[in-house]
């Protein structure tokens, strides 16, 4: 497929519809044109393909808004006074006029760009008023005798105004309509909205079915290596191991900079991973205000040690899956090549043992086998650390790259405790199922072992991935996300 057999799609519609908004989230190009909330941002015909397997599939090609439809369309019916041209042949001797180069450029740019295209999508926010002027604007878009399909957009607003666009448009002969919220795109909309295009241009059917397929297959290859990339999250996490001296764990001055340590790899790490998703699902990170900045409210400065965090993550893991105190670091113990097992607590964490030591069974190990302590990461901790990029994941898979506002951290769900405990049964398995890491402490990124290539911590990263779809569905299901 060459770029002169793409699909020519023109994106038109009145000033600040969103149509760079729209095209930034069908081709995912976050810095495609220009998102801004003044009227007229964009002032010229600018083009856009979409890429499958590799080639132009789709040229789309964003147009300026219309402004002023009421006074052009006046001004071509003056044109053709006893109505003897064809309305194509109206439009087409207003653009060989000189009007066309002066008042109403901005419109002649859009319906020069319609004549030479095989469809358009006409994007209408559903929040304005039936107004005359956007009647006007319909009857000169119909103009052209190109196939229209309606994108009604920002669906979502509250002040939304979708039943009275329905009840206009077949008016005008416009009986198919794709709702397309371009900041927060409805699932399935985007082959909603080629599949109905089909229905407009019969001859590119068999083009339009392979672009929806391909985009599926890519959505698809796109959350699986999502999931491979939390996965080596929750591997690295549960292999992190911090030894120290005995003698050097029981300064509390010493002590506190190894969990300090531990805690701020634990962050560095989680943020690595919440800026890998962003890039694979197309965003950046350090976008000005008008284009769009997916984060979670306060992702730079999420404390998953705090114990609030481990309370709201609390789950039931089921046994062969310790648990530890709130702090979210706990000790073990190494002893000259023998050990308690891996990841096996003392008794509590670092914050009981600051205040209470380490308990009965850790005292009396420790004063029988002082030697050396570990630190490891607590399973609720990659509770924490598994749903805040669950979220995140989930938060950029409905999100169009057209939205300029920053994704609110979510609030506690209110469903019965039993759903609760169902919908984290899945998180639980997540969790669980990187628990062999704890017995490779050199699969840690940050060891000195090349652990990327032992194929023993690949396959188990394989087997974590895929418990994450069931966690994503069970946080939709139950309005975790």
């Amino acid at each position: 497929m060459s770029v002169q057999d793409a699909i020519r799609i023109a994106v038109v519609g009145h000033t600040n519809a969103g149509k760079t908004s729209l095209l930034r989230t069908l081709t995912r190009r976050v810095n495609f044109g220009e998102v801004s909330g003044q009227p007229g941002t964009t002032r010229h015909v600018e083009a856009i393909e979409l890429q499958v397997d590799g080639r132009a599939a789709v040229r789309f090609l964003d147009t300026p808004g219309l402004e002023d439809a009421v006074a052009l369309r006046e001004h071509i019916d003056a044109l053709d006074p006893r109505g003897e041209l064809t309305p194509p042949e109206r439009i087409r001797r207003f653009l060989a006029g000189p009007e066309a180069h002066g008042v109403f450029e901005q419109e002649a740019k859009v319906l020069r760009a319609l004549l030479e295209v095989d469809a358009a999508f006409l994007v209408i926010d559903a929040r304005e008023p039936v107004l005359p002027k956007f009647r006007a604007e319909i009857e000169l878009l119909g103009a052209c005798a190109r196939p229209l399909l309606p994108v009604m957009n920002f669906l979502r607003d509250a002040g939304s105004r979708e039943d009275a666009w329905k009840a206009l448009l077949p008016a005008y002969g416009l009986h198919v309509v794709v709702r397309f919220d371009a900041a927060a795109p409805f699932v399935g909309a985007e082959r909603e909205l080629y599949r109905d295009l089909a229905t407009l241009l019969r001859e590119r059917r068999t083009q339009l079915e392979r672009i929806n397929a391909f985009l599926e297959e890519e959505s698809g290859r796109r959350r699986e290596a999502a999931g491979e990339r939390i996965a080596e999250l929750l591997v690295d996490a549960a292999a992190m191991r911090r030894t120290a001296s005995a003698v050097e764990f029981e300064i509390a001055s010493s002590r506190e900079r190894l969990v300090a340590a531990l805690q701020k790899a634990v962050f560095d790490k989680a943020q690595r991973c919440a800026s890998d998703l962003l890039a694979l699902y197309g965003f950046r990170e350090n976008d000005a205000d008008e284009a769009p900045l997916p984060l979670l409210e306060g992702r730079w400065t999420m404390d998953f040690f705090h114990p609030e965090a481990l309370k709201d993550a609390g789950i039931l893991l089921g046994k062969g899956v310790a648990v530890g105190a709130a702090v979210g670091v706990v000790a073990d113990l190494a002893l000259a090549g023998l050990s308690l097992g891996a990841g096996a607590a003392l008794g509590g964490a670092i914050g009981g043992a600051l205040s209470q030591g380490f308990g009965p069974l850790g005292r009396k190990l420790a004063n029988k086998l002082r030697d050396v302590h570990e630190l490891t990461v607590e399973d609720r901790v990659l509770v924490v650390l598994a749903a805040w990029q669950l979220r995140l994941l989930r938060a950029l898979e409905q999100r169009g790259h057209a939205a300029v506002d920053r994704i609110a951290a979510p609030a506690p769900a209110d469903a019965p405790m039993d759903d609760l405990e169902a919908a984290r049964r899945p998180l639980a398995e997540l969790v669980r199922a990187a628990q062999p890491a704890r017995s490779h402490p050199d699969w840690d990124s940050e060891a000195r072992l090349r652990w990327r290539e032992a194929p023993q911590r690949r396959d188990l990263v394989l087997r974590v991935a895929r418990q994450v779809p069931p966690a994503i569905e069970a946080f939709a299901k139950n309005h975790l996300q």
